[in-house]
């Protein structure tokens, strides 16, 4: 590691007019600010719709809780037995699935067939070609 030898001017009091009266400073501080100005002013107006954004969303929220606690209130004082009304869903979900499955595999069985069907035809078609050729 080399020693510093000569002494270099680093001392706050010799470089206090740097900061004081500075044009090109102050000139390259006025042009940075006009150059990011326009977009910190639309950062702001972004955050300040985002800020009425939540303050409206947070208004929904607590409405949509209080209508849920109603109608949960509703629900418990009518004691609905929603549990019969799910499984039949559920069971319902099943059959659907189940129907679904055999449609599908049936449209795969079917487009089989028309595919071997229009092999036998083409095979037929050569045949009756090549017996009248003869």
């Amino acid at each position: 590691m080399e020693v510093d030898t000569e002494s270099t001017n680093t001392s706050v009091e010799d470089k206090t007019e740097d900061f004081c009266d500075n044009p090109t400073r102050d000139a390259l501080t006025e042009g940075l600010m006009r150059l990011l100005k326009p977009t910190i002013d639309q950062l702001e107006e972004k955050v300040r719709t985002i800020r009425i954004s939540q303050v409206e969303l947070k208004q929904q929220i607590e409405s949509l809780s209080e209508e849920l606690k109603r109608i949960n209130g509703v629900s418990s004082e009518n004691d609905f037995d929603l549990e019969d009304y799910v499984k039949k869903l559920v069971n319902v979900k099943h059959k659907l699935t189940v129907i679904s499955n055999i449609l599908q595999s049936s449209e795969e069985r079917l487009l089989k067939l028309q595919q071997n069907i229009a092999k036998d035809v083409n095979s037929q078609r050569g045949q009756l070609e090549l017996s009248s050729i003869k």
